[in-house]
């Protein structure tokens, strides 16, 4: 049985234009919509999002400035 192999922690955002934004927000809702697994590469890293991923949005508030974040989160199972 080969292990798993650890990937370094990572916290970084990644700027699209707003076509490439949109394009990525219609694939995630065509995933949702059909219970799929979620495949989105970000900053040369793949990432697949199970279907059993927990969905939420954050806004936050800062003086002048706003920000709201679609989050979805899950666990990776260890091997």
């Amino acid at each position: 049985m080969t292990k798993r192999k650890v990937k370094p922690e990572r916290d970084l955002e990644k700027a699209y234009s707003t076509k490439n934004f949109v394009t990525k927000l219609r694939r995630l809702a065509d995933s949702l919509e059909q219970r799929k697994r979620f495949r989105i590469q970000i900053a040369g890293e793949r990432i697949s999002v199970p279907s059993h991923a927990i969905f939420n949005i954050e806004h936050e508030r800062e003086g002048n400035n706003e920000e709201i974040e679609f989050q979805m989160k899950w666990v990776v199972p260890e091997k």
